[in-house]
C-alpha cells in the first residue's frame, strides 16, 4: 500500500508539474502589478491595462474620480466605471476618455454613488482579459482589440439591468439609436489635445434596449427619452430586462464617425461573443511571449518576468488606424489634419531610450521602422521632434532624445528614414527653444553652445542634467552623421559631446553647477536633490556619461577610483536633502525606502550605473548588483516594482537584465552582458532565427559568470553585438558562487567608451 501510494502521489506531482510547464505564458504575467501606488509612493503607478501590444487605446476599471491620474489604487474598494484609456502617467493624467458602468435596482449616474464594491479575490486581470464580480453580484468581463474592445455585463436574476456611459471631463456628445441598439458620439478630454480634438466612439449592444435617456455630471441631471445631448460631460444610459446579459462591442477614432464604424466592424465584426475577442487577445499575447520564452526559475520569477514583458510592450501607443482599403491613416494630433502613414504617441523618452526602445529594436525591427517615419513626420507637422507626447508635444522632462532613437535604429539596421533629413531636425532641435516644456528644443541652448554647459540661472531646470543630457544627443547626433557620412553635421556635434567634462568637479568627484562666469555654485551637498538636478541629487547624475564612460573614469582618476566611487553608493547612508524640492517627493521616499545606500532605481539617471563596473575591470560586481536589484526591488505583485513604471521603461530594464543583457549607451550596437535569471531563453526573432542565452548551472547564489561561448568559440567580452543577437546564434555562460576575477580584463573586453 505504501508503495501505491508514493507511486500515486508522484502521478500527481508530475501531472501538477506538467500543467505548469504547459501554462499559457500569458496566464503568467498580472496587469495588477504595481497598482498598490498613490501619490506619496509610487510601487509602479499602473492600472490594470487590459490591451493589446501597442494598441492605439486600452481599457481599464477605473476606481478614481474623473480627471484622476489615478484611476485605479489597489487600496480602493469601489468600481465607479470601466473606460477606455491612454494613460502612460498618473502625472498627466489622460486624454479621450470615457467609462460604461452596469447599475442594477436603481437607476445611478453620480460616478460616486453609482460606485460598487468587490473584493480582489473576485478580480481577474490578465492582459487579455479582465473580470470582476461586485459584491451586488454584477459580473463585469472585457477584452481589448487594438482599437476597441467587448464588454459583458452580466446582472443578477430579476435585478433592473442599466448601462451608464459616462462622457468624463470637458465636451462630450452622445447619440442613442435604439432601433440599432447602439450608441455613438465623442469626447475631446484631455490636457495636451489641439483645438478641434475628438474621440469618436461607436457602442453597439447585443440587446433591445427597454429605455434609454441622457444626462451630465455635473449636477447629474437625467433627461428620460432623450436620445441625443451635447455639452460638458453629457453621457448616456439604457435598460435592459432585468437580469440581463449585456455584451458590448466599442471602438472608436480619432478621424470620423464613420472610422469608428468600419474600425468597429475591421476588430469585432466578427466576434460574435466575448470570448471570440478574449481568444484573440490571449493568442495575440502567447505569441508574443514565445518569442521570448525564458526556461527554469521560480514560478514567481516567470510571473515577474511576464508581467514586465507585458508593460514592455504598452507604450507607444499606435496613433493611425485603417481605411476600407486597409491602408493605414491617421490623425495628426500636431497640426489636426489627417495623413497617410503610420503615427505614434503616449511616451515619454526622457524614460524609455534607455531600454525600452532598444528592446524594440531586438523584437519589434518593423514597428520601429515606421515609428522613426512617424518621428519625422511629427517634426514636419509641429516644427519639432517629439520629446513627450500625450498625444500632442508637452515637452516634459529634459534632453532632445528623440536623436537617440533614430541613431539606435539606424547602427541597429533599421534605415527606413533619411539620415540627412533625421540630422536638420535634430540640429533645429538643439538650436532652438520650443514653445512648451523644457525637452521642447533646449532650455538654455545658448549658453550650453558658447560656455560647453548649462548655467545654474534663476528659473534654470536641473541645469547639470541638461548639460550631461545635451552632451549625450550630441553623440548620437555626431554618430548618425559619422555612419552616414554628412561631415558638417559630425563636426558641428563633435564639438559638443564631452560638454561632460565641464560640470565634472575633481575636488568632489561629482557632477556639478557654475554660475554664468564659470564658478563652482556655493554650498554643494551631494545629497541635496533638486536644484542642479532633475528628480534627483550629485550621487544620481554622476553616471550620466553613457557613451563616454571610460573619459569619466579618467576624469575620476582610473579604475581603481571608479570603482570605488561606484561602491560608495551602495554604502553611505540612503539619507536624503529634499533642497529645492521643499518636502520629500515620491523617488526620494522609494529611494528610502529601498535602503540601498544612494541607489535610486525607481527612477532613470541611475538605472544603467550597475552595469558600469563592466567598464573598470570588475564585471563579477555588475553581475551581483543586477541579480540582487532584480530580486530585492521586483516581484509581480501589486507593490512589485520601486517607483514608476513609466511608459515600459522600468519594465524593460528588468527584462533586458534578466536575460542578461542592457543597452548603456542607445545610438552603439552593443549591449552589456550582465546576469540572467534564468537557465535558458530563446529569443525567436522577427526573421525567423533563434538566439539562446543558457546559463548553465544557473541559480540565486551562482549569479557570477565563470566563462562564456559565443557560438561555440570562447567569449570574454562584457558586451555583445545586435548583429550577434539578430542573426541568430547561443550565448552559453558558466555560472558559479564566486566571482571569476580573472576573466575578460582586456581592454577589448569592455563595453564601447568614445574615449577609445
Amino acid at each position: 500500500m505504501m508503495i501505491i501510494r508514493r507511486l500515486c502521489t508522484l502521478a500527481v506531482f508530475l501531472a501538477v508539474t506538467t500543467a505548469k510547464a504547459q501554462q499559457p505564458l500569458a496566464q503568467y504575467a498580472s496587469t495588477l502589478q504595481g497598482t498598490d501606488s498613490e501619490f506619496k509612493l509610487s510601487n509602479g503607478n499602473t492600472y490594470p491595462t487590459t490591451s493589446l501590444p501597442f494598441g492605439m487605446n486600452a481599457w481599464s476599471p477605473q476606481t478614481g474620480k474623473n480627471g484622476n491620474g489615478w484611476k485605479y489604487q489597489y487600496k480602493t474598494g469601489t468600481i465607479r466605471g470601466f473606460q477606455q484609456a491612454h494613460q502612460c502617467s498618473p502625472w498627466s493624467e489622460d486624454y479621450a476618455v470615457f467609462s460604461l458602468m452596469p447599475v442594477s435596482g436603481a437607476l445611478i449616474v453620480d460616478e460616486h454613488e453609482r460606485a460598487a464594491a468587490f473584493s480582489h479575490a473576485n478580480e481577474t486581470a490578465h492582459p487579455y482579459y479582465y473580470r470582476v464580480k461586485f459584491d451586488n453580484g454584477i459580473i463585469s468581463e472585457m477584452s481589448p482589440t487594438e482599437r476597441g474592445a467587448q464588454l459583458r455585463f452580466s446582472f443578477p436574476k430579476k435585478k433592473a439591468a442599466y448601462v451608464v456611459l459616462d462622457g468624463y471631463i470637458r465636451m462630450s456628445e452622445v447619440k442613442i439609436h435604439p432601433a440599432e441598439r447602439k450608441i455613438t458620439g465623442y469626447v475631446n478630454n484631455g490636457r495636451y489635445i489641439p483645438k478641434g480634438f475628438r474621440n469618436y466612439f461607436v457602442i453597439l449592444f447585443d440587446q433591445p434596449f427597454t429605455a434609454f435617456g441622457t444626462w451630465e455630471n455635473e449636477k447629474n441631471g437625467i433627461t428620460p427619452d432623450e436620445q441625443y445631448r451635447e455639452g460638458k460631460g453629457v453621457g448616456a444610459y439604457v435598460r435592459f430586462r432585468d437580469g440581463a446579459k449585456v455584451q458590448m462591442k466599442v471602438a472608436s477614432s480619432y478621424i470620423s464617425p464613420e472610422q469608428a464604424e468600419l474600425t468597429l466592424r475591421q476588430e469585432l465584426g466578427m466576434h460574435a461573443r466575448l470570448e471570440d475577442t478574449k481568444a484573440v487577445a490571449e493568442r495575440t499575447w502567447n505569441t508574443l511571449f514565445n518569442r521570448v520564452k525564458v526556461e527554469g526559475g521560480t514560478e514567481a520569477d516567470k510571473a515577474t518576468f511576464y508581467s514586465c514583458l507585458f508593460r514592455a510592450n504598452l507604450f507607444s501607443h499606435q496613433f493611425f488606424e485603417y481605411n476600407e482599403k486597409g491602408e493605414p491613416h491617421y490623425y495628426s494630433p500636431y497640426d489636426g489634419k489627417v495623413h497617410s502613414g503610420y503615427m505614434y504617441t503616449d511616451n515619454g523618452f526622457w524614460d524609455t531610450f534607455r531600454a525600452q526602445f532598444p528592446l524594440n529594436n531586438i523584437l519589434h525591427p518593423t514597428m520601429q521602422g515606421r515609428y522613426m517615419q512617424a518621428l519625422l513626420a511629427a517634426q514636419e507637422q509641429c516644427g519639432w521632434l517629439p520629446s513627450w507626447s500625450f498625444p500632442n508635444e508637452g515637452g516634459s522632462m529634459v534632453g532632445n532624445h528623440a536623436i537617440s532613437l533614430l541613431t539606435d535604429a539606424w547602427v541597429k539596421g533599421i534605415r527606413t528614414f533619411d539620415p540627412e533629413r533625421a540630422l536638420k531636425a535634430y540640429l533645429h532641435e538643439a538650436t532652438n527653444k520650443g514653445p512648451w516644456g523644457p525637452a521642447n528644443g533646449r532650455q538654455g541652448w545658448k549658453e550650453y553652445f558658447q560656455l560647453g554647459f548649462v548655467p545654474q540661472t534663476k528659473g534654470a531646470y536641473g541645469p547639470v542634467s541638461q548639460t550631461l543630457e545635451y552632451a549625450y544627443d550630441d553623440f548620437c547626433g555626431y554618430q548618425l552623421a559619422k555612419e552616414t557620412g554628412h561631415p558638417f553635421y559630425e563636426q558641428v556635434f563633435a564639438r559638443q559631446m564631452y560638454n561632460y567634462r565641464n560640470v565634472y568637479d575633481p575636488a568632489t568627484g561629482f557632477m556639478r553647477a557654475k554660475d554664468k562666469e564659470g564658478n563652482w555654485m556655493p554650498d554643494f551637498d551631494p545629497y541635496e536633490w533638486g536644484g542642479p538636478y532633475v528628480e534627483g541629487n550629485a550621487w544620481h547624475w554622476v553616471w550620466s556619461v553613457f557613451h563616454d564612460v571610460k573619459g569619466l573614469i579618467r576624469l575620476m582618476g582610473g579604475d581603481a577610483r571608479f570603482i570605488a566611487k561606484l561602491d560608495s553608493v551602495f554604502s553611505v547612508p540612503n539619507k536624503v536633502n529634499v533642497g529645492s524640492y521643499g518636502s520629500m517627493i515620491h523617488e526620494m521616499t522609494e529611494m528610502v525606502k529601498a535602503d540601498m545606500g544612494q541607489y535610486a532605481h525607481g527612477n532613470q539617471p541611475i538605472q544603467h550605473m550597475v552595469y558600469l563596473y563592466c567598464y573598470a575591470g570588475q564585471p563579477w560586481k555588475t553581475q551581483y548588483h543586477v541579480r540582487n536589484v532584480m530580486r530585492r526591488l521586483y516581484n509581480a505583485s501589486p507593490a512589485g516594482y520601486p517607483g514608476d513604471e513609466d511608459q515600459g521603461q522600468t519594465s524593460s530594464w528588468y527584462v533586458m537584465s534578466a536575460l542578461g543583457l542592457y543597452a548603456v549607451c542607445p545610438g552603439t550596437d552593443q549591449y552589456v552582458i550582465g546576469s540572467p535569471v534564468f537557465p535558458k531563453a530563446t529569443l525567436t526573432l522577427e526573421n525567423g532565427r533563434q538566439f539562446v542565452i543558457e546559463a548553465v548551472n544557473n541559480g540565486p547564489d551562482n549569479v557570477y559568470i565563470q566563462s562564456a561561448t559565443l557560438n561555440g568559440q570562447p567569449y570574454t567580452r562584457h558586451w555583445i553585438r545586435h548583429a550577434d543577437i539578430v542573426n541568430g546564434g547561443k550565448l552559453v555562460l558558466q555560472m558559479g558562487p564566486q566571482p571569476a576575477l580573472d576573466r575578460g580584463l582586456a581592454e577589448e573586453d569592455k563595453p564601447f567608451s568614445l574615449s577609445e
